[in-house]
């Protein structure tokens, strides 16, 4: 099949928008000149026009879906929490809604958010880099759902010819703690990721043009020392290359 682009001016729904990976795909976005809609639980800042809804909320979901010509799925539960409680109904169950209502919608090209912690014990033990070729070697059950996330990405795009990218996000640091934590470890100043470049690389995913398939590719700022994940197959498919390096691309903005 040849590659198509993704309508031209027609919005992108960003669930999670309020997040703070969220917040950059929005401004990335906008800056590459597409209108947005967001959708999260609570308001979205930066005045585009958004719906504060769960996923839950299936009325509101396809309302949203059918405005859109593609989709940027972030919302999830990050991180290990109750797995009954917030993983299953936040990152699987809200996943198919999710994803029936975008195929039902007919939007084509999805990118969806994965994490380098379904790579996570290669990334900390070697071999390096690791490659999106490699075998999954998740860490716990937060990146089980995400590996089971790319697993149906995969069957949607198969079965129903979508262009989808999944993006393993490095570590975009959602508060002072987590700065913290950066700063204390050398590997993960490897592999993070700062709002800026995650913003940007969204929004190349969004408007190249791309063959139907699915397609998985890393995201990390430039690395400090080791290069730990391999970014080449995601400048092949996006031409996005990583502007930032620990700590600098927005850090010092954490709300």
């Amino acid at each position: 099949m040849n590659p198509s682009p993704s309508p031209e001016r027609s919005p992108v729904l960003v669930t999670g928008s309020a997040g703070r990976i969220g917040r950059a795909v929005v401004a990335g976005l906008l800056a590459a000149g597409r209108p947005v809609r967001g959708l999260d639980r609570v308001p979205t800042p930066g005045g585009v026009p958004h719906r504060v809804a769960g996923l839950e909320d299936e009325t509101a979901l396809r309302e949203m879906m059918g405005e859109a010509g593609a989709l940027v799925h972030l919302a999830a539960t990050p991180q290990d929490a109750d797995f009954e409680q917030c993983l299953v109904p936040d990152n699987v169950t809200a996943l198919r809604r999710v994803m029936e209502a975008a195929s039902e919608a007919g939007i084509r090209r999805w990118v969806l958010a994965s994490s380098i912690q379904v790579n996570f014990r290669q990334s900390r033990e070697g071999p390096w880099p690791v490659r999106v070729t490699d075998g999954m070697t998740p860490l716990r059950w937060y990146a089980a759902t995400k590996v089971m996330m790319e697993a149906a990405g995969y069957s949607y795009a198969r079965d129903h010819g979508l262009e989808v990218v999944a993006v393993r996000f490095g570590w975009c640091p959602r508060d002072a703690g987590q700065v913290a934590e950066i700063e204390g470890e050398p590997i993960a100043q490897d592999t993070y990721l700062s709002a800026g470049d995650a913003g940007r690389l969204v929004a190349a995913a969004v408007e190249v043009p791309m063959a139907a398939g699915f397609h998985v590719v890393f995201a990390t700022s430039r690395p400090m020392g080791r290069t730990v994940f391999d970014l080449e197959p995601t400048r092949l498919l996006t031409g996005w290359e990583p502007l930032d390096s620990w700590p600098s691309g927005g850090v010092g903005l954490l709300e």
